[in-house]
């Protein structure tokens, strides 16, 4: 899996051994879940590193092992990581420095001399005393290059960052620029709605571990996409349930992770189970916290059109009712990942959302439009006359506007509305949020 064009550099090793750890080390924004357990790391996390004016992505798998195992999932782990070890330009192996070099850790290394790729050995977890007693164990791997490090504590981190940029080596001989994504999309439902599907049709490639068990996706992961020259940087997030029945510590991280992502995010992909006869509460509290109080651009996608029935497709609608209100703000469509129905719409309309999202809208004209319509329908508020002197748009992505007022406490989420309404009758915003800022005329 390659995220750019840049070199890749691989982190690899055995399960619980600090992999996730250097990762977060050396990331300046994706962090991947660490949490005290074999096997937390399950689909490949990667983010573009610069050091010295050198790019290159970094890539943590989850455990490497060659042992026979049962479990799909783990079996999909392992798959992802043998392609991203056959694919790397460069393996950082990471060792525990305070058990020394175990079986795991030997089959391992003998893996990747098979591959004849270039290796940095990394002993972590340095700044335990009893990492001395095994460090000269690891010439045993026979690779050249050993680096000790603490991930934890970033202890020769610096010296890792040099070694891995004097090692990799681009076929053109120049620098890649690296661009940053135009904008971010999220992912985001309750568990087994099928996120890790869409995400992979997406992509167009089987980039995200799928499976019939909810809780596969552990982190928020993200990958690119190009569309009309433009990088789109999409992400996967772990199911969301109700708090009261997220009991696991892991599972409470988990959701951390995808609320995390959708507060970094501009656009949100609500996914829902079109089959199962109607959205839960969970799902319109989800799309009331995107819209409404994240003001993230929202697009409803109901997944699974085709094992849904027409009478199913009626339960659905009848849950929406009540808040139909809210529904005729945000963009919504009916999808299949199992068959691919509509999916080919996605990203099209994320651009468009987009160029709505991030619109300018010129502050003679709102202040010419808003005040036109407070002549024709005058606001009151305790007797009193609401006036707008002016209004300016002082921010996009989301849509924010200053609304200089005679008196701002007068004006309350009804005035707000009023307002909004009549900016959605003017301009096509569409899944796109109004975000009011009221002050008193003459105050900061």
């Amino acid at each position: 899996m390659k995220k750019t064009d840049l070199p890749s550099v691989v982190i690899v090793g055995r399960t619980n051994v600090g992999k996730s750890t250097l990762f977060n080390r050396l990331s300046d924004d994706i962090k991947s879940l660490v949490f005290d357990t074999c096997g937390v790391t399950r689909d490949l996390i990667s983010e573009t590193i610069s050091w010295q004016g050198k790019n290159f992505d970094l890539i943590d798998t989850g455990g490497v092992s060659f042992k026979k195992i049962d479990d799909r999932i783990l079996q999909q782990t392992q798959i992802r990581a043998q392609q991203a070890m056959e694919n790397a330009d460069l393996l950082v192996l990471v060792c525990d420095g305070i058990v020394g070099p175990l079986i795991e850790d030997r089959a391992i290394s003998s893996h990747l001399h098979k591959l004849g790729k270039k290796v940095l050995v990394v002993i972590n977890k340095i700044d335990d005393k009893r990492c001395q007693e095994h460090i000269h164990e690891f010439v045993q791997l026979g690779h050249l290059h050993i680096i000790e490090v603490s991930a934890q504590h970033g202890k020769g981190i610096a010296d890792l960052l040099e070694q891995i940029v004097n090692h990799i080596t681009k076929s053109s001989g120049q620098e890649e620029v690296s661009t940053p994504a135009s904008f971010r999309v999220i992912a985001i439902g309750k568990p087994n709605v099928g996120k890790s599907s869409l995400i992979n049709n997406l992509l167009k490639e089987d980039r995200f571990i799928v499976a019939d068990q909810p809780g596969t996706t552990r982190e928020a992961i993200s990958a690119t996409i190009r569309f009309c020259k433009e990088d789109i940087c999409v992400t996967d997030t772990p199911g969301i349930r109700r708090k009261r029945s997220v009991q696991d510590p892991l599972e409470t991280l988990m959701v951390k992770s995808s609320f995390s992502a959708v507060q970094d995010s501009d656009i949100v992909l609500l996914v829902v189970d079109g089959s199962a006869g109607g959205m839960v509460d969970q799902e319109f509290k989800l799309a009331f916290y995107t819209f409404e109080k994240q003001y993230k651009a929202l697009v409803v996608l109901f997944n699974k059109d085709d094992i849904t029935d027409e009478s199913t497709a009626v339960d659905l609608e009848n849950s929406m009712t009540p808040y139909k209100y809210f529904f005729n703000k945000v963009m919504s469509i009916q999808i299949s990942c199992k068959t691919g129905k509509n999916v080919g719409k996605i990203v099209p309309m994320i651009d468009a959302l987009w160029k709505r999202h991030s619109q300018e809208i010129p502050s003679d004209e709102l202040t010419s439009l808003l005040r036109t319509w407070l002549e024709r329908k005058p606001l009151y508020k305790n007797q009193q006359l609401l006036k707008l002197f002016n209004a300016t748009q002082i921010k996009s992505a989301p849509l924010t506007i200053l609304l200089r007022v005679s008196y701002a406490p007068l004006f309350q989420d009804s005035q707000c509305a009023f307002f909004e309404r009549i900016l959605r009758n003017k301009y096509d915003l569409r899944g796109v949020p109004v975000r009011f800022i009221i002050r008193t005329a003459g105050q900061k």
